[in-house]
C-alpha cells in the first residue's frame, strides 16, 4: 500500500502546471505530422495523441519539418486520424530508479514487466537521454574486474570503468556468455538490457541462464524483438539511465547490454521514416552519431562515484567484423571480443577467439609474471593456429620445428583451460594459477589448479607422428621456413 501512495504522490508532483495542445495533420506510415504546437516541442520530447474512444497512443518526436513536428509512436498508431488532439508533454523523459528495482525486470519506460506488482519510484528524475560526466572529471580506470569466466579472465583481462565490445555472428552464444559473467562476476550490481530480445527466450534468460543468485543482484530491462523501434531503442536509453543511478550511489556496476545492432538498426527504421538519407549499407548517419552518446555514459564516475563496466554484443551480419556497425562500435570501444563460429561448430564454449580479442587495458592491469604466462600461452595458440591445417592433414612430421612441437604438447590443455560450462566459476587467482600449472608442467602449488595431464605425458596427437607405411612419406614441413 505504501508504494501505491509513494507513486501517486510522486505522479502527482511531476503534473504540469499547463498543457499545450496540436492536432494532427498527416500520418503517413510509421510518422505522425503534428501542427499547431509550434515552440513548444523538439526533437525527443515525448507527445500523446488522443485517437479514436479517446484511446491515448504515446509519441516522441524524432524531426521537425515546415512548422510541423514529425512523430513515431511508441505503439500502434489504430486510431489515429487527422485532427485528432496531440497533448504535449512539459518535462523531459525520464525514470525514478530505486534501490528495490534489484531483482525486478523492467521495460523500456522503467515499469513493471515481471508480474511482480508496481515498481516504487525513487526521489530523483533521471534523464532517458542523459550525458556522460565531463572527461576531465572521470576517474582513471580501476581494479580488475573478476567476471568469473577464465577465457575472459586471463586472456581479456577486463577493469573497472572499461568498456568492452563482444562481436559474434547469429546463434554462436552471445546471450550464455553475457549469463555466466553476470551470475559469476564480483561486481556489486548488474544491469542487463536485452534490447530486440525474441520474446520466447526472454524468460528463458531470465529464468534459465541468469537464476534466481543472477537476477537477485540484477536489473533487467526488456524490449522484444516485435515492439516499436522507439520502443528498442528507448530501452538502450533506459538500461544506461538504471546504471547510472546505481553509479551514482557508489557502485560499481556491470552493464551489459544485447545487443547494440539492434539499437543500430531500430535508429535506422526511426531515422528512415523522418526522411533521413541513408548512407553505409543502409545505415543514415545519425546511427552513427547516436552510438557513441549512448556507449560513452558507461565508464568511471567522477570523484565519490563508482564506475559502468560495459560490455554490448555486437550482432555482425554474415559473419563480417568489418560491417559498418561493428567498424563503428570497435573504434568507441577499450577492446573486443570475437567469438568464432568455427571455434563453436567443434564444440568448444564459450567459443572465444583470443587471438583475435584484445583488451586494451592489458598489459598495463597485470604482473610481469602474468604478463609473461598469457603471452607465452598466446604464442602457443598462434604457432598451432599457422599450422593447424597441416597437423589435420597428417603433413606436418613430429621433430620438424621444435617450436611447432612446443605448440602442439601444450595445445590440448589450452584448449581445456578455455573450455567452461555455464554453471562452472573461476576467479581470477584460480585462473593465473591455472595457467601456471599448465604452462610449467605442475610446478605451481595452487590447490585450485586443475592438474593439465596432456601437459605431463606431452604426447604429439597422431596426426604429428611420422606416417609407419611404406607410402611415400611427406616433405617435412617447418613452421615459418
Amino acid at each position: 500500500m505504501a508504494v501505491f501512495v509513494d507513486n501517486i504522490i510522486n505522479e502527482v508532483e511531476r503534473l504540469p502546471d499547463y498543457r499545450v495542445y496540436g492536432r494532427v495533420s498527416a500520418v503517413v506510415g510509421l510518422l505522425v505530422e503534428v501542427s499547431g504546437a509550434q515552440g513548444s516541442l523538439s526533437v525527443g520530447d515525448h507527445c500523446r495523441i488522443v485517437g479514436r474512444d479517446d484511446a491515448p497512443v504515446l509519441c516522441e518526436v524524432v524531426g521537425l519539418r515546415d512548422g510541423r513536428a514529425l512523430m513515431m509512436a511508441f505503439g500502434s498508431l489504430n486510431g489515429v486520424g487527422l485532427g485528432c488532439r496531440a497533448e504535449v508533454s512539459a518535462a523531459d523523459p525520464a525514470i525514478y530508479p530505486d534501490n528495490a528495482w534489484l531483482g525486478r525486470v523492467v521495460n523500456a519506460f522503467g515499469k513493471s514487466a515481471d508480474g511482480k506488482g508496481p515498481l516504487p519510484f525513487g526521489p530523483v528524475a533521471y534523464p532517458v537521454h542523459n550525458q556522460p560526466p565531463p572527461s576531465h572529471t572521470r576517474q582513471r580506470i580501476g581494479a580488475k574486474v573478476d567476471l568469473g569466466v577464465r577465457a575472459m579472465n586471463a586472456f581479456l583481462t577486463c577493469c573497472r570503468g572499461q568498456r568492452m565490445g563482444i562481436f559474434a555472428g547469429s546463434g554462436i552464444g552471445k546471450s550464455t556468455l553475457l549469463s555466466m559473467m553476470a551470475r559469476h562476476t564480483d561486481a556489486e550490481v548488474n544491469v542487463i538490457g536485452l534490447i530486440g530480445e525474441r520474446e520466447r527466450e526472454t524468460r528463458e534468460f531470465i529464468e534459465d541462464y541468469l537464476g534466481p543468485d543472477g537476477l537477485a543482484r540484477s536489473v533487467v530491462v526488456v524490449a522484444t524483438s516485435d515492439e516499436s523501434p522507439l520502443v528498442r531503442r528507448q530501452a538502450a536509453y533506459v538500461t544506461m539511465a538504471v546504471a547510472e543511478y546505481f553509479r551514482d550511489r557508489g557502485r560499481d556496476v556491470l552493464c551489459l547490454m544485447d545487443s547494440i545492432t539492434r539499437f543500430a538498426m531500430a535508429q535506422r527504421e526511426i531515422s528512415l521514416s523522418a526522411g533521413e538519407p541513408p548512407a553505409s549499407k543502409g545505415y543514415t548517419p545519425s546511427v552513427f552519431a547516436e552510438m557513441p552518446r549512448l556507449l560513452e555514459r558507461a565508464g568511471p564516475g567522477t570523484r565519490g562515484q563508482g564506475s559502468i563496466t560495459g560490455l554490448f554484443t555486437v550482432l555482425v551480419e554474415d559473419d563480417d567484423h568489418n560491417e559498418p556497425v561493428a567498424d563503428c562500435v570497435r573504434g568507441i570501444l577499450d577492446g573486443h571480443v570475437v567469438l568464432d563460429r568455427a571455434i563453436a561448430e567443434r564444440g568448444r564454449y564459450p567459443p572465444i577467439n583470443v587471438l583475435r580479442s584484445v583488451s586494451r587495458t592489458m598489459p598495463a592491469c597485470n604482473t610481469a609474471e602474468e604478463n609473461a604466462a598469457v603471452d607465452r600461452a598466446r604464442r602457443y595458440l598462434a604457432t598451432y593456429e599457422d599450422m593447424a591445417e597441416l597437423i589435420r592433414l597428417g603433413a606436418y612430421r613430429g621433430g620438424s620445428d621444435a617450436a611447432v612441437d612446443e605448440a602442439i604438447r601444450y595445445f590440448p590443455a589450452l584448449e581445456k583451460f578455455l573450455s567452461q560450462t555455464k554453471d562452472e566459476k573461476t576467479d581470477l587467482a584460480a585462473c593465473y594459477a591455472m595457467l601456471d600449472e599448465i604452462l610449467n608442467g605442475g610446478e605451481t602449488s595452487g590447490e585450485t589448479a586443475e592438474p593439465p595431464e596432456a601437459v605431463r605425458s606431452a604426447p604429439l596427437p597422431p596426426a604429428a607422428e611420422a606416417p609407419q607405411s611404406a607410402a611415400p612419406q611427406p616433405t617435412p614441413v617447418a613452421g615459418g621456413q
